[in-house]
């Protein structure tokens, strides 16, 4: 039973953690180094230049897209400045053809207003042309009248009166 306490013995000495047992420290450290060394080169050689080209990748197509946005910015820009330049020259051109159309219409309205203006002239030489001539036959009228009833009068009045007088009297009366 010696023997027996001697195996209790041990194994209530070994019941406790492995890892802090001083007997199996060499072989962990071992193992711990082995295991460090090929996580190093698994991480350094696979994993690491993997993560550094997605990153790298990354960077050129935020760098990329950041020089397409300024590219599109600066088109953007002059597309912007080419419309507003295109809208000045065009409201520019839309004065330019007014003030032409303005001055066409007056050109029209004068030519107009000079066409009236010898329309009313030659009309108004027309109408003194008639009123002159229906005062001279209204003259011509009111003299035959006159001697008519300046003959009458003076037959009435029991007088006789020769055509010479009577044309003297009635011109003379008609002047003034």
């Amino acid at each position: 039973m010696a023997t027996d306490t001697s195996g209790a013995a041990k194994a209530a000495e070994s019941a406790g953690m492995p890892q802090l047992d001083f007997s199996t420290f060499p072989n962990q450290m071992f193992w711990l180094v082995v295991t460090l060394v090929i996580i190093y080169f698994v991480l350094s050689r696979i994993a690491l230049p993997r993560i550094g080209g997605a990153l790298s990748d990354r960077a050129n197509a935020i760098t990329g897209d950041l020089a397409a946005a300024e590219a599109l910015k600066q088109k953007a820009q002059d597309a912007e400045a080419a419309y507003e330049k295109a809208l000045v020259d065009a409201r520019a051109e839309a004065q330019s053809i007014s003030a032409k159309m303005k001055a066409e219409i007056q050109e029209q309205l004068d030519a107009e207003l000079a066409k009236a203006d010898a329309e009313i002239s030659a009309k108004a030489v027309e109408a003194q042309a008639k009123v002159a001539e229906i005062r001279d036959n209204a003259t011509a009228s009111v003299k035959t009248v006159a001697k008519d009833v300046a003959k009458e009068l003076v037959a009435v009045m029991g007088g006789k009166a020769d055509a010479k007088s009577l044309t003297a009297a009635i011109n003379a009366r008609m002047k003034g």
